[in-house]
């Protein structure tokens, strides 16, 4: 059995990697802000705990961050909130195109498709990055590990490069809060949320 203290070491490793990405972390911040700022929507899409954290995600764009920020909804979708256009897209067509099919009817180009996978290898998450691509859409990614077959359809991404499920999954929710809560100080700071 793995000690906590090892636990929290390897937590304290993937953290400690992510710094060394902060400039595209700056990046996805600044493109985030400006696509809000603009009037762009933010779509968020994962599967099993990544579908979790999109969702939450979503949530504290929608609502707020922080209790004492009383401000504007940004605006924030989880494409796999509605069950009955997932179950009958799965259904008439193909569970690879859950995310695919209702981004291809509600995106416009000055939105932002945010994924989040472990693995960077799910096939309606490769298939949506495709629709961005093709829609001139831009694409932010949380990925794990390598960054799987996403990695080069992301435009901006961070990769936390572990082979463990729950550590990526534990950075990625921890990523999304700290960039979140910096786009939400500096469209409170210019006023426009």
């Amino acid at each position: 059995m793995i000690s906590l203290q090892k636990k929290i070491k390897y937590h304290s490793l993937a953290i400690e990697e992510i710094l060394k990405q902060n400039s595209e972390i700056k990046k996805i911040i600044d493109l985030l802000v400006k696509k809000i700022t603009h009037g762009g929507k933010v779509f968020f899409c994962g599967n099993g705990g990544s579908c979790s954290d999109a969702q939450h995600l979503a949530a504290e764009m929608l609502i707020r961050l922080k209790p004492k920020n009383n401000r504007k909804p940004m605006p924030a979708i989880s494409l796999a909130t509605d069950t009955s256009t997932l179950t009958a897209c799965g259904n008439d067509y193909d569970f690879n195109e859950i995310f695919s099919r209702p981004f291809e009817a509600l995106s416009e180009k000055k939105d932002i498709l945010f994924i989040i996978s472990t693995s960077g290898n799910s096939q309606n998450i490769v298939n949506v990055l495709k629709k961005a691509k093709k829609k001139g859409i831009t694409s932010i990614g949380f990925l794990g590990k390598n960054g799987g077959k996403c990695k080069i359809l992301c435009k901006n991404k961070i990769i936390v490069s572990s082979n463990n499920t729950a550590i990526i999954q534990e950075c990625h929710i921890f990523l999304g809060h700290f960039i979140i809560e910096e786009v939400e100080k500096i469209l409170l700071e210019k006023k426009i949320i």
